[in-house]
């Protein structure tokens, strides 16, 4: 599969700016999954900003 990392970055709300994976999502996701975690976009723009990014605040997100 052919990767589109340029349109990925227009949709990628990510603001960790030395992520070498940003607009790589299939490379983001298996990071973050393997870390325990979800990927930036998951998160609303407060709790992306935080970067934590566990399931834990994930869910807390969701509780507002």
């Amino acid at each position: 599969m052919e990767c589109t990392q340029s349109k990925n970055l227009k949709l990628c709300t990510c603001t960790y700016e030395p992520c070498e994976r940003k607009g790589k999502c299939c490379e983001c996701i298996l990071y973050h999954r393997r870390q325990g975690e979800l990927p930036g976009c998951f998160f609303n723009k407060e709790y992306e900003k935080t970067y934590d990014r566990s399931i834990a605040n994930f869910l807390r997100m969701h509780k507002k």
